[in-house]
């Protein structure tokens, strides 16, 4: 199996990759047209990425191409509708990096609340200021808000508590069990969050539903001298919003991810937020810690060993969750050559789709059974023909689903 890894990767999944058996082709620098004609030249059947843009340009430049991996959590970086018309699976390592993130999240939230970036700077320059510097609310008794309840925001609810926070939390998904079992108080939105907290920290994915989740409305509920965190993704936030809510009503926040961040590694960068005084701006490094990348690494390999094996996609993305098929067939037949298809002749010459099939097998091997879903009512006339279509079936039954 030939693999393209296209971003920076750790050498022990490289090794780990080439265990496998696999053929790897390592270019991390790559960008562009110059990316899409080596994976041209390639024809790899695994396609790995990270930051770098997977449009479906990029998937159409391998037509041997059967599986997208972003080795990170999401999979904003990958066109997934393109590769699920192109038939691709795409995949991803969710969790991997949940510990980092959160240790980011926290690490800025301790450096607004004592500003410990302007302490060292000021010393920097040779000034003493510790009157001004003295001064600090202390995190200890203090509500935090999460924003997005999955395994990052747990780990920061997590971390919050034996610091001796109060942790309140909103997500869709969030039940009054599941956050007793948190040990947190759940809110019925963002905003009641924003109106109890002291410090917010935002947890959700990219989608069209967190698209400005935190607007307008959302900072004019905030307190005062609210410290704000987004270590999850840029369009979850309004950021004209934010800046009006640190310039009007002393907000400070600490952010990892920003409108108009360089997609390269190094560079120069000229955003509001950063020249915002109040405002800390990292350099999307949430996930960038040696432990977070090893796991990440670990996962992805362990994605191209199972399917490489068995066919199977650990942590596919993009196949359909509910079917369109409507009925099902229910075949018993001997285990022979040509049942399968006989059945599946009579079915296309019925015009009747296949959504899903499956044949499974008896012990002792010689008898199965196909169990195969259907786009709409197979009429009795063609479950005769099928039952007539091979000597080795043994009894058809159509199902309503």
């Amino acid at each position: 199996m030939r693999v393209f890894v296209a971003d920076k990767f750790e050498d022990a999944g490289i090794e780990g990759l080439k265990s496998l058996g696999c053929e790897v082709a390592y270019e991390a620098a790559l960008k562009g047209d110059a990316l899409a004609k080596a994976v041209r030249d390639s024809a790899p059947e695994v396609l790995i990425v990270r930051s770098t843009q997977a449009p479906r340009g990029l998937l159409e430049a391998s037509p041997s191409l059967e599986l997208v991996v972003r080795a990170g959590a999401g999979v904003n970086t990958i066109d997934v509708a393109a590769a699920s018309a192109l038939g691709v699976y795409v995949a991803n390592c969710p969790g991997k990096n949940s510990i980092a993130v959160a240790e980011l999240a926290f690490g800025l939230l301790l450096s607004l609340d004592r500003r410990i970036p302007e302490n060292v700077s000021s010393l920097k320059e040779k000034k003493w200021n510790k009157k001004e510097f003295s001064k600090a609310r202390g995190l200890h008794g203090r509500t935090l808000g999460v924003i997005g309840l999955g395994q990052i925001g747990q780990e920061m609810a997590l971390r919050a508590r034996a610091f001796g926070m109060k942790v309140v939390g909103w997500s869709r998904s969030l039940t009054p069990e599941k956050a007793a079992e948190l040990g947190i108080t759940r809110a019925a939105s963002p905003e009641d969050v924003a109106r109890v907290s002291d410090a917010v920290s935002v947890h959700v994915a990219a989608a069209q539903s967190t698209k400005g989740l935190c607007g307008k409305r959302f900072f004019t509920a905030m307190k005062e001298g609210t410290i704000f965190l987004n270590t999850a993704r840029a369009d979850v936030v309004d950021e004209a919003a934010l800046i009006e809510a640190v310039r009007t009503k002393g907000v400070r926040a600490g952010l990892d991810v920003f409108t108009g961040e360089p997609a390269e590694g190094t560079g120069t960068c000229d955003v509001e937020l950063s020249r915002t005084p109040g405002v800390y701006v990292t350099h999307h490094i949430g996930a960038s810690t040696d432990q977070a990348q090893m796991a990440i690494a670990q996962e992805t390999v362990r994605i191209v060993r199972v399917y490489r094996e068995t066919g199977e996609v650990p942590n596919c993305v993009n196949l359909r969750t509910k079917s369109k098929a409507s009925h099902m067939l229910v075949v018993r037949h001997r285990d022979r050559v040509g049942v399968l298809a006989a059945i599946l002749d009579v079915l296309r010459a019925s015009e009747i789709n296949v959504q899903e099939m499956e044949n499974v097998l008896f012990e002792g091997g010689d008898s199965a059974c196909a169990r195969i879903r259907v786009d709409r009512e197979v009429p009795a006339a063609a479950v005769e023909r099928i039952r007539e279509s091979h000597a080795e079936i043994l009894a058809v039954r159509a199902i309503r689903l």
